[in-house]
């Protein structure tokens, strides 16, 4: 018997509910039908029992999320979600804070100065932007690149997880204060973020500065490439022979 169109649109909700928490594989149970409240055979249809693939996952949750207006940066001047970009089968994913206006017009995350720096630390590690896959904590930009506030990021948050699951990258890098803050859920100074792995949500998290702070501050590149090179260690990467001279 087909589904209904309510109880279709239930059932996806459910399904996306499930999904936002990490849960993607469904099973059928038999069925008991109580004589007090008798359940609609469309109940009884199976639920599907095998994950999406990643790049798959990923369209489905840039579906969901379509022209966000879910929090008020839809009314502060945003153009357009800024999704993710790069392998949807990456080892290693990067996680900044939020769009700044370059991304914010092109729609893609890290393609301005600091996304440049981005691009140089990659190819340090001997690897392309293509081989990694690239997020922000929220999808669109504050205004004034202002750091995002807490219900901002509360919204966009079970997004980002159904992103990290879709990846199931080997290490995420969480770039800045706020990213490593966020994720983490701890208030402590990136002295004591840098140069350690955390465990999140069964992937290994290492932090490092973001790359428009190391604009500001040259000074800490060093210090950030020994952050990634605690990474490629890790990967199994070996150090490009022109960073290591």
């Amino acid at each position: 018997m087909p589904i209904n169109p309510e109880l279709k649109r239930a059932l996806h909700n459910r399904v996306r509910f499930y999904n936002d928490l990490g849960i993607y594989d469904f099973y059928a149970q038999p069925t008991t039908i109580w004589k007090e409240t008798p359940m609609p055979v469309e109940l009884a249809v199976a639920m599907p029992t095998s994950k999406p693939n990643p790049a798959e996952a990923l369209r489905l949750i840039r579906e969901d999320i379509g022209d966000c207006t879910r929090c008020k940066l839809h009314l502060q001047g945003r153009k357009q979600i800024v999704f993710g970009v790069g392998n949807p089968n990456a080892d290693l994913m990067f996680i900044g804070e939020a769009p700044g206006a370059d991304e914010d017009i092109k729609g893609e995350p890290f393609v301005g100065r600091a996304g440049q720096l981005l691009t140089n630390m990659i190819k340090a590690m001997g690897l392309q932007r293509e081989d990694v896959y690239i997020a922000n904590i929220i999808k669109c930009r504050p205004p004034g690149n202002r750091t995002p506030e807490r219900d901002e990021c509360d919204t966009c948050s079970p997004f980002l997880m159904r992103q990290i699951d879709a990846v199931r990258p080997k290490v995420i890098v969480a770039l800045g204060a706020i990213a490593a803050k966020t994720l983490l859920a701890v208030n402590a100074p990136m002295s004591e973020l840098r140069g350690r792995w955390f465990d999140f949500r069964g992937t290994k998290l290492a932090v490092t500065y973001h790359p428009a702070f190391l604009l500001r501050d040259p000074r800490q590149k060093k210090e950030t490439w020994k952050d990634l090179q605690m990474v490629m260690k890790d990967l199994g990467l070996t150090l490009p022979a022109k960073a290591a001279e």
